[in-house]
């Protein structure tokens, strides 16, 4: 996890040029990005966890510097937090993650494909969760290394997977194609949203093998649906 300032980032961005948003997937992927995944809308998704029952014991920090004040929240069903994005470019290299485009690069993320290798942060959408501390213990909530995620940011959303653990007191944080899909600037240096990003992850619920994002994408939709009251081949609520 980017453990910079927001303000170090902003100062970064100020360096580039603007990124013009792709109208459709880049040529050099494998599979293309799913730019609007899914049928429940981020509307109702973001009614569904529009209140707060904190379950954390303490509340989290954007970026170091920043206040600590992003509480973990939960349900039944879910765990789900609302914060920042930065891009997480760790795991296997590439040409868009590699120790030349991301300055924190590591070439490992704490949870594995099937085959051992790390992940690949500009092919699979993952998102980033503290590690365990005394704030909060994801692991004790039914969330591990695979657990499928819903993150909504403005009326899109994109179905992710939990792929890697940051630092004990920051959060907010998805790989590069998560960013990519939601049409957030993906760049790790610089990129990301300062805020207005909703994470969403459905407890005891896993994509098996962990990349393969289709499974994720199945899944997620099932538990959205659930999450939202509607069921196959109904329309999502409207008020």
């Amino acid at each position: 996890m980017r453990a910079r300032s927001l303000t170090l980032a902003a100062a970064s961005a100020a360096l580039l040029a603007p990124s013009a948003v792709p109208t459709g997937p880049p040529p050099h992927r494998a599979q293309p990005v799913v730019w609007r995944e899914g049928t429940v809308r981020a509307a109702d998704l973001l009614a569904a966890v529009r209140h707060c029952d904190q379950i954390s014991t303490g509340r989290y920090r954007s970026d170091n510097g920043r206040p600590a004040d992003i509480p973990v929240c939960g349900t039944r069903d879910v765990v789900h937090w609302k914060a920042d994005m930065d891009i997480d470019c760790d795991g296997r290299p590439g040409p868009r993650c590699n120790r030349a485009t991301d300055p924190y690069f590591a070439a490992s993320t704490a949870f594995a494909q099937s085959d051992g290798r790390p992940l690949s942060a500009e092919r699979l959408p993952f998102i980033v969760v503290p590690a365990p501390s005394r704030i909060w213990d994801y692991r004790a909530h039914g969330i591990g290394g695979g657990s499928v995620v819903a993150v909504v940011h403005r009326d899109r959303v994109q179905y992710a997977v939990v792929g890697d653990t940051g630092p004990q007191n920051i959060i907010g944080e998805a790989s590069y194609a998560t960013a990519e899909a939601l049409g957030i600037r993906p760049d790790p240096h610089g990129g990301g949203v300062p805020s207005g990003v909703t994470y969403i992850v459905f407890k005891n619920t896993k994509a098996s093998p962990i990349e393969d994002h289709a499974a994720a994408v199945k899944a997620g939709e099932r538990a959205a649906r659930r999450l939202v009251g509607t069921t196959p081949g109904a329309s999502t609520p409207t008020g």
